[in-house]
C-alpha cells in the first residue's frame, strides 16, 4: 500500500533531520530546525571559557557582552553562580513591579526572604558595553539597562566611598570638557523623574541620588556634563550624567551604568537630535559570544524585522511596554484568556534574565512544555524555575518551538537559547517563571530576547524583533 503524499513528505523530512543531526554532532553550535521542534547538541546549552565573536552589525556603535562571560574585559575566569544569578533576578523583577505600581520598594523587598540571600545590583544576568568619557576620553565598561534612565560612573576623588572597580576610576579633574550642573538649572529640577529621588544641592552644584532594588545598592554624586564617545566618529558633547562620589551595595567590577529608559535624562532623549530616538541591540545567544548596541534608525541589520506597538505600563512611565496576545508551544496555541495579558501589560527589560508571566499563562506554558519534553528525566527545581531536566545522559536534546504573539499582530519564534536556562553542567530548566499574581505586569526578560535584533523605534512608537540578529 502506497504512503499518502503528506505522510511520505513528513517521513522524508524526519529522515533529512536525522541526517543533518548526524552530520553536525561534532559542531557544538549546530541546530536542526523542524516545523514545531528544534534539535541541538546538549553541549551548546552550557557556558564555555572561550570567547567567540558573533556576527555583528557592520555599523555597530558598541560591542555588547554578557557580564559573566569570557568576552567581557572584566572576565576573571570564575564560573557563573547560576543560583545567585536567579536569586538576583527575582529581586530585579520585584523592583520593576514595585516601580511600575508606585509601591514602596524598600518595604516590598527588604521583607522578602529572597532579598536576604541576594541583594540587587541592577540585574544578575546583565550586559556590558564600553564607552569613552571625557577629553581626552577614558574607556569605561558600563552595565546597559533599559529599565534605568540615569547614566553614571564612579568618580575620583570618591569623596565618601567607591566600590571595587576593575578599570581606573574616572577623574573629572583630568578632563577639559567636564562641568558641574548648577542647582538652578532646569536639568537639575527635572532629575527626579529619572532617578525617583529629589535632587539636592552642595555649594550650588546639583547632587543626584539613585537607589536600586532592595535599597542597598546606590550611587550619589554630582550631576554634570561631559563628552560621551560611542565610536571614533560618534560623540555626544554636553552629555548629562552622574559623577558618583558615594557608591555601594552589590555593584562590583564595572564602572557604572548606561541608562536607556524612557526619560529625558536617558541617553535615548539626550541623543534624540542625533539619533532620532531610536536604538537597537542584539543580545548574544550565549555568554561566550558578543552582540551589539547601536543608535539611529539606519542601524537595523536584520533582513526582516517585525514591529509591535509600544505601550505604557501602569505608573511605570520609564519602562518600555509591549502587548503579548498569546503563546504557542510546538505550533499549538495555548488556551490562555486574553485578559490575562491585557490586565497589567508587559514590560520588556534588558536587565531581567527570566521572563515572568502571570500564573495562569505560566501554568499553561509549563504543562505544554512538560508534555513535549516527557521523554527526558526531570530534575529538582532551581527556584524560581520549577521545570528542570537532567541531560547528563543525552548528547542531543529536542525541544518544542515556543512562539510569542504580540499586538500587530506579529509572531516571534524564540531561539533555542531563549527556552532553556543552564543551571549546572548537566541540568537545564525552562527559562520562565510565574509572577505572584495575574494582576502583576509580565516581564519579557533578556534570555527570550537572545539572538534577536531588538529595535526600539521610540519616535515611531514601536519595538521590532529581527531573527538571527547576532547569530
Amino acid at each position: 500500500m502506497m504512503m499518502a503524499a503528506s505522510s511520505r513528505s513528513s517521513f522524508l523530512i524526519k529522515i533529512l533531520l536525522c541526517v543533518s543531526l548526524l552530520l553536525c554532532l561534532n559542531e557544538k553550535a549546530c541546530v536542526v530546525h523542524g516545523a514545531d521542534e528544534i534539535t541541538l547538541p546538549v553541549s551548546s546549552l552550557f557556558p564555555s571559557p572561550e570567547c567567540k565573536a558573533s556576527t555583528t552589525n557592520a555599523n555597530s556603535t558598541l560591542k555588547l557582552v554578557h557580564k559573566h562571560g569570557p568576552c567581557t574585559p572584566l572576565f576573571n575566569g570564575e564560573p557563573v553562580n547560576h543560583t545567585q544569578l536567579l536569586l538576583e533576578d527575582i529581586v530585579r523583577a520585584k523592583w520593576i513591579r514595585s516601580k511600575s505600581s508606585g509601591t514602596n520598594t524598600a518595604n516590598g523587598l527588604k521583607d522578602s526572604a529572597v532579598s536576604i540571600k541576594a541583594k540587587y545590583g541592577p540585574g544578575g544576568g546583565s550586559y556590558l558595553v564600553t564607552v569613552g568619557l571625557g577629553t581626552p576620553k577614558m574607556d569605561l565598561t558600563l552595565l546597559f539597562d533599559t529599565g534605568s534612565a540615569l547614566t553614571w560612573t564612579q568618580c575620583e576623588p570618591c569623596v565618601v566611598s567607591c566600590y571595587s572597580q576593575d578599570e581606573a576610576i574616572f577623574d573629572p579633574s583630568q578632563s577639559s570638557s567636564y562641568a558641574n550642573i548648577s542647582c538652578s538649572s532646569p536639568s537639575c529640577s527635572q532629575l527626579g523623574s529619572g532617578t525617583g529621588q529629589r535632587p539636592r544641592c552642595s555649594d550650588s552644584t546639583c547632587v543626584y541620588k539613585a537607589q536600586y532594588g532592595d535599597q542597598e545598592s546606590f550611587t550619589v554624586g554630582f550631576f554634570a556634563t561631559e563628552t560621551l564617545t560611542l565610536s571614533p566618529t560618534d560623540a555626544i558633547s554636553g552629555f548629562e550624567f552622574g559623577c558618583g562620589q558615594n557608591n555601594g551595595g552589590r555593584f562590583k567590577g564595572f564602572a557604572g551604568l548606561l541608562g536607556l529608559a524612557r526619560d529625558r535624562i536617558s541617553i535615548l532623549e539626550q541623543s534624540a537630535t542625533k539619533y532620532g530616538r531610536s536604538f537597537s541591540y542584539c543580545l548574544p545567544p550565549s555568554t561566550r559570544s558578543t552582540g551589539y548596541l547601536t543608535f539611529g534608525k539606519g542601524s537595523v541589520v536584520s533582513t526582516s524585522v517585525s514591529f509591535t506597538p509600544l505601550s505604557t505600563v501602569s505608573q511605570g512611565a520609564i519602562f518600555y511596554g509591549i502587548d503579548i496576545t498569546g503563546i504557542s508551544v510546538g505550533g499549538k496555541p495555548l488556551s490562555i484568556p486574553s485578559t490575562v495579558f491585557s490586565n497589567a501589560g508587559t514590560i520588556i527589560d534588558s536587565g531581567t534574565t527570566i521572563t515572568q508571566l502571570p500564573p495562569t499563562a505560566y501554568s499553561a506554558l509549563r504543562s505544554a512544555f512538560r508534555q513535549a519534553m516527557s521523554k527526558y528525566m526531570m530534575s529538582t527545581p532551581a527556584s524560581p524555575l520549577d521545570t528542570c531536566y537532567d541531560l547528563s545522559g543525552s548528547t542531543v536534546v529536542t525541544i518544542p518551538v515556543i512562539t510569542f504573539s504580540f499586538r500587530g499582530p506579529i509572531n516571534v519564534n524564540l531561539d533555542p537559547s531563549g527556552v532553556l536556562f543552564p543551571v549546572n553542567p548537566s541540568k537545564v530548566c525552562l527559562a520562565f517563571a510565574a509572577s505572584g499574581d495575574d494582576t502583576d505586569p509580565s516581564i519579557y526578560g533578556n534570555i527570550q530576547q537572545r539572538s534577536f535584533e531588538v529595535v526600539y523605534d521610540v519616535a515611531g512608537g514601536r519595538i521590532g524583533f529581527g531573527a538571527k540578529g547576532c547569530s
